[in-house]
């Protein structure tokens, strides 16, 4: 196989949806903390009339599963170490901005986040795990979306750098990767998440604070955005000549197919994943902001406007890196109506790909269309490119002799890695792969445990009850075999 003797085998998780201990040692609310997945459209926020404010208030009826997660705040150290015995050289997770920055706009951290992390970073060190570090995972503090709107206000730069200035500096010499904003480039199709906005003036209605979310505020998130990543970029490698700053992209839009070869269907297709990554994309990987949204801005009535300071900081400030996740793919026809979900975009059934998940989600799955994503990110942006997350949620559970033998999902991996193989072969500068997520966490989109992607099993379930017992799968095994060979087990199938 083409994979370099220094690739990146691991696994990635989000605080969030790992670590549990929502209110411990100092740690206050983020966004993720009051919904039960992240397309919910019942956020755990209320309208104050009196206060004239948005406030927490989650709903008794729901059971909120990340409050708790997994318990990876208390059990890391054990979970590391069966990472590593997969033969893990990396490991991506979070920082939860919560435990640095309680509310977000206090003028000291809290030493106790600072110290949780302070040993889970050595422990990876330890271990032989280089550290990835995503420094914004949907998890901006709740405090900074009721009081001041979240990313749609200007103010956040300057609370986000403070954030970004201490974990740079406190943890230089652990990590060396650290990636801005995972998957930023959802913020219109989840604004609210990931984007951290809430319009707060005049909602059209309170009770819905996703729906009273304006399309300015949504533009106005996209600008702050913009100018934060840049500044966090030139702030990285001011602290450390070592620093590799990485943007975080969920790209599975980009293995977005015309259906036919209808040319409105073509146009359409393109339009699709210029809204749905480059325009995020660009001004990261190249520094410019895309002439296309000048029509876009027009037909949403919006007025975005960056200055001509702020255009040569996005310019000269531009990633090491992109990471990405990548899913599975779709086709766009004109006449059906596109939509998404946490795994990307869908329109039609690809009748070409014979290969899903199994129900109850039932994913397409397109090995190939990762080859494709990896040729068309890097023919676009000349960077190394990192898979940060690419998995198959099952819904799974210990058979009659105390196993777990998920097949599909070993041959889920075997086949997008040989996919992966034939890019790095066609040229692609691919430098890891890191599955996402190693062992069983919450789900995002869902909110539930029921949906599995772990190679390591956590007795826990949707109503919250569970051991908490780690096991592992078959998958765990054939993962190992395929890190030691350095991907050469693949071969045995072809």
């Amino acid at each position: 196989m083409s994979f370099p003797k220094d690739f990146l085998w691991g696994g990635a998780i989000a605080a969030n949806q790992y670590e549990g201990a929502w209110l411990e040692d100092g740690k206050q609310p983020n966004v993720t903390d009051v919904l039960v997945g992240i397309m919910s459209k019942d956020p755990g926020i209320q309208w104050n009339e009196d206060k004239k404010k948005y406030e927490m208030k989650l709903n008794s009826d729901k059971v909120y599963l990340s409050h708790d997660a997994v318990d990876g705040y208390h059990r890391y150290r054990e979970d590391l170490k069966l990472m590593k015995g997969m033969g893990f050289n990396s490991f991506r997770t979070s920082i939860a901005w919560g435990r640095i920055f309680p509310n977000g706009d206090e003028l000291e951290p809290n030493e106790a986040g600072l110290a949780y992390y302070d040993d889970m970073f050595a422990c990876m060190n330890e271990l032989g795990m280089e550290p990835v570090i995503t420094l914004s995972h949907y998890e901006t503090p709740l405090h900074l979306i009721t009081e001041y709107g979240g990313w749609s206000n200007p103010q956040l730069i300057d609370f986000w750098l403070r954030y970004v200035k201490t974990v740079f500096t406190r943890y230089k010499g652990k990590v060396k990767f650290w990636l801005t904003f995972n998957e930023v480039n959802a913020l219109f199709r989840m604004p609210l998440v990931a984007g951290g906005v809430l319009t707060i003036k005049d909602p059209k209605d309170p009770s819905d604070p996703i729906g009273s979310t304006t399309k300015q505020d949504q533009w106005d998130a996209y600008h702050n955005i913009l100018v934060a990543n840049a500044k966090t970029v030139q702030l990285g490698h001011e602290i450390s000549e070592d620093y590799q700053i990485g943007c975080m992209m969920t790209a599975s839009s980009v293995a977005t197919y015309p259906y036919n070869c209808d040319p409105l269907n073509v146009v359409g297709t393109l339009d699709a994943q210029r809204m749905n990554i480059f325009f995020m994309a660009d001004p990261f990987c190249l520094g410019i902001v895309p002439t296309y949204l000048k029509k876009v801005w027009k037909e949403d009535q919006v007025n975005v406007e960056f200055s001509d300071e702020e255009l040569k900081l996005i310019k000269e400030n531009t990633v090491d890196f992109l990471s990405f996740s990548y899913y599975r793919s779709t086709t766009f026809d004109r006449d059906v109506n596109l939509k998404v979900d946490t795994g990307g975009l869908t329109c039609r059934d690809n009748p070409y790909l014979k290969d899903k998940a199994p129900q109850p989600w039932g994913w397409a799955v397109d090995p190939v269309g990762l080859r494709y994503t990896l040729n068309v990110l890097y023919d676009r942006y000349h960077l190394p490119l990192l898979i940060v997350e690419n998995g198959v949620g099952l819904d799974e559970n210990i058979d009659e002799k105390g196993e777990i033998h998920d097949d599909f999902r070993v041959h889920y991996i075997e086949e997008h890695l040989k996919n992966v193989n034939d890019a790095i072969e066609d040229g692609v500068d691919c430098r890891g792969y890191l599955y996402w997520g190693p062992i069983d966490v919450v789900s995002a989109g869902t909110g539930e445990m029921k949906k599995r992607y772990g190679f390591v099993y956590v007795d826990r379930f949707n109503d919250g009850h569970g051991t908490l017992e780690r096991k592992l799968k078959d998958s765990y095994y054939r993962y190992k075999e395929i890190i030691e060979s350095n991907g050469e087990v693949l071969l045995e199938d072809e």
